[in-house]
């Protein structure tokens, strides 16, 4: 509660208290902060191809590849989605399998499965244009906080901020004293952090200013080794100035776990296995265990596997046909 991180005016530097009790920057110190980033990105921004365009097709296919995927790796398969879908009506009437089979390289296959429901919603629901409303885009699946902020403020330049791990690391190293002060060393929760972002925003710069953040945070206030020096915020930077740049227990990212050996792991070798395949074959599940199963982890049993198997199943990302009772008699394949 409030009274918990008690907080007097002469502890805050750029924020203020607002009506909810949360904190937002203050009139005085906004305008400083968006003039130095936006002439920083004017000189800095990354050029990444779904840029300035106002297609809200083409940003939502770049915002959904890019949950829990680096740049690097979603440009160019970017590139080839849109060679292959265009608009968004031929992404909903494309077969899943081939949707699945393309998304190879990017992780999380899941998401395939996610971008392709919501293509199919979007056409059936939406006569085939994304809605330009925050909660008609959080019931599209896959679609969460941050994908349907960024789309508004991509394509339709409202005015809210797109939370991501960059900017959730500059702002709380910026305000870091403010935050303390009023939330506890645990910093705020995602909504009063959302709520922080959003004071922030230029009105008429929405797009601008949430690229610019992203970029600060990638390229230059990394998480471990921040180039303050060059950094626009450097005056303004409440943890360079306390001199250990470090972020509040709240705000850390968090982190995934051993990759090698998990669920998800083996998850990505099933349909790795799966995308060999001729379009349409099947694979009996015996000869799919032989193909992933890890001849150094014996502990990945038939029956471990086909509990995993079954779990893609219900993520619809595999069919299992034949004798689902027997896993000797089962065949799996990529869904139609």
């Amino acid at each position: 509660m409030q009274s918990q991180h008690p907080c007097n005016q002469e502890s805050r530097e750029h924020c203020t208290v607002a009506a909810d009790g949360g904190l937002h920057v203050a009139r005085i110190a906004a305008p400083r902060l968006q003039e130095a980033l936006l002439g920083w990105y004017r000189s800095h921004r990354r050029r990444l191809p779904w840029r300035g365009s106002k297609s809200a097709y083409r940003i939502f296919l770049a915002e959904m590849m890019l949950q829990q995927t680096q740049v690097e790796r979603v440009v160019p398969k970017y590139h080839a989605f849109l060679a292959h879908y265009p608009t968004i009506r031929r992404l909903a009437a494309a077969p899943l399998a081939e949707v699945i089979r393309l998304w190879a390289g990017l992780g999380y296959n899941r998401r395939a499965v996610h971008l392709h429901r919501a293509a199919q919603a979007v056409v059936r629901a939406h006569g085939g244009r994304l809605p330009m409303n925050l909660a008609a885009l959080l019931e599209l699946p896959g679609v969460g906080a941050y994908t349907a902020r960024a789309l508004l403020s991509f394509a339709d330049n409202a005015p809210v901020a797109v939370v991501d791990t960059n900017v959730r690391r500059v702002l709380g190293r910026v305000f870091q004293r403010d935050l303390a002060a009023h939330y506890g060393n645990s910093g705020p929760t995602e909504r009063q952090f959302q709520a922080l972002a959003d004071s922030l925003v230029p009105a008429d710069h929405s797009a601008r200013w949430n690229q610019a953040l992203m970029d600060l945070g990638s390229v230059t206030c990394t998480s471990r080794q921040p180039d303050c020096d060059r950094c626009p915020f450097f005056a303004w930077c409440q943890a360079r100035r306390r001199g250990e740049v470090i972020d509040l227990p709240g705000l850390r990212p968090r982190g995934q776990g051993k990759f090698a050996g998990s669920k998800r792991y083996y998850r990505g070798r099933i349909i790795a296995a799966l995308r060999e395949r001729p379009p349409g074959s099947t694979i009996p599940f015996s000869a799919l265990v032989e193909r992933v199963q890890d001849r150094e982890a014996m502990e990945m049993t038939a029956g471990w596997l086909w509990e995993l198997t079954r779990d893609l199943e219900r993520d619809g990302l595999v069919v299992i046909a034949g004798d689902r009772q027997d896993q000797a008699q089962a065949i799996i394949m990529l869904p139609t």
